[in-house]
């Protein structure tokens, strides 16, 4: 269980939302693309750093891209 209530969890959320779409001018298109470009980023890393590092120096656990 959360340790954040739902209605405050929605709140957050809605704030980020509102941030993100302030950030981009009300472009909800260009906001998307934006998100999406930074998804494909940050799974390239982690495709990255999994292959660099080993099960030894992560005591067992390695990244997963889901």
């Amino acid at each position: 269980m959360s340790a954040v209530p739902k209605d405050i969890e929605k709140d957050l959320a809605r704030a980020e939302l509102e941030d993100v779409l302030a950030y981009h001018d009300g472009n909800a298109l260009a906001a998307v693309e934006s998100l999406l470009a930074d998804c494909r980023n940050l799974r390239g890393r982690l495709t990255v750093y999994d292959r660099m590092a080993s099960k030894g120096y992560t005591r067992g656990w390695k990244p997963g891209i889901e």
